[in-house]
């Protein structure tokens, strides 16, 4: 269940409660990814400390390493890693469609090579609504097709019949795998999650929102997001989808983003954000900080006693400093990238938790203003605005 308790007056943000079988989360959320059965660098106990409600697994690699029975004698994925919080899995359709070199699609589903020792699988809605079943997780995500971000090349204005037939066939068999995934058992007080898919085509958007919101999912997720395209088109992309998602349901952004981007999404009416970001980036010696991202490795920071970002509350702001992680990253320390995911993951806890605070006050249209403004996008995202907006003139 979704509970709605307050929209915002100045954007279309929202401060709701999602109920699950192992606790509530509160929304807006970010979920720290665990993809196979860990958050990397991080622990169950300090991703609680930090505030993490609820975390994602993945249903593609989970099922392959270590496998469904060695899960299934363990109790199930919460038993299995020790953790008691809410767990999101995704279907494992991005997976299929991005790691898989040799794969043929078929009307139930997808026929494809392992990415480790190239044996033959199949996984279509019912086996992905089986795996999920069997892994207990509190939020089962239906099994999609998600198409690359350039597969389209026409207009985001143009209308269905300018989207490419592969465009086209994907958002055709999402709907299909939809309805076939509501048809599956799943585990006991298990949420199943509908995906809108369509690319930059704001008809296919639109249609494959109308024919899955009938289905009455337990939220709706917006696919087809943060897979390579230009940030420009991924802001399109929501807003094109978000006027035709139910306010009383959760709404989910696969995949994203920066802090910036997460709040920027909050703006537009989106609740709930995966993202790899702060434990990937942070394993190359970045860290993110409320006013842009950070290369803790630079010789400028080799005699720097200030912790990563001043007032900061995280375990390594507290107790290390940046010429110390300077110093560990540099000599490859494991402790290094460690105290940097526990940052880069605090952060965004924290921003999240900011968020819900000035929806409750009232307030978060000046939070989200001047978090905006303060943030200093990479200098990639610049660029790809700066080439939309010289476009669009």
């Amino acid at each position: 269940m979704f509970d709605l308790l307050k929209t915002d007056t100045h954007t279309q943000a929202r401060l709701g409660k999602l109920t699950t079988a192992h606790g509530v989360v509160d929304t807006p959320v970010y979920m720290p990814v665990g993809t196979q059965a860990s958050v990397k660098a991080l622990d169950p106990r300090e991703l609680v400390e930090m505030g993490t409600q609820i975390i994602l697994g993945n249903t593609y690699h989970l099922n392959i390493r270590p496998g469904l029975e060695i899960i299934t004698a363990a109790g199930g994925l919460h038993k299995f890693m020790n953790w008691e919080h809410p767990i999101l899995t995704d279907s494992g359709g991005f997976q299929v469609f991005s790691l898989a070199k040799i794969r043929k699609i078929k009307p139930h589903g997808v026929e494809f090579r392992s990415h480790l020792d190239g044996s033959m699988l199949f996984i279509g809605p019912k086996e992905s609504m089986e795996i999920q079943r069997v892994l207990g997780s509190d939020i089962a995500m239906c099994f999609d097709e998600c198409p690359p971000h350039d597969v389209d090349a026409t207009p985001s204005s143009q209308g269905r019949r300018g989207a490419t037939a592969t465009l086209r066939h994907a958002v055709e068999r999402t709907i299909r795998w939809a309805r076939e995934c509501r048809e599956q058992p799943r585990a006991e007080g298990q949420k199943v999650f509908g995906i809108v898919q369509g690319g930059n085509n704001p008809a296919l958007r639109e249609e494959c929102a109308k024919a899955i919101v009938p289905m009455d999912f337990d939220g709706y997720a917006i696919g087809g997001v943060s897979v390579g395209e230009p940030e420009p088109e991924m802001m399109q992309a929501i807003e094109m989808t978000v006027p035709h998602l139910p306010a009383n349901k959760a709404r989910y952004a696969m995949g994203l983003g920066t802090p910036a981007q997460m709040l920027e999404l909050v703006a537009r009416g989106v609740d709930m954000f995966d993202c790899v970001l702060p434990t990937r980036v942070a394993r190359n010696g970045t860290a993110y900080t409320r006013r842009g991202a950070i290369g803790i490795k630079g010789g400028q920071f080799k005699a720097d006693f200030r912790p990563i970002e001043e007032g900061c509350s995280c375990f390594a702001c507290k107790h290390f400093t940046r010429a110390y992680l300077r110093h560990l990253l540099n000599v490859n320390e494991i402790l290094g990238l460690r105290m940097l995911s526990v940052h880069n993951t605090h952060l965004y806890l924290q921003v999240m938790a900011d968020a819900r605070t000035h929806l409750a006050a009232g307030t978060f249209a000046d939070y989200y203003r001047e978090f905006i403004a303060g943030f200093t996008p990479s200098r990639k995202v610049l660029d790809q605005r700066k080439k939309h907006t010289v476009t669009k003139e």
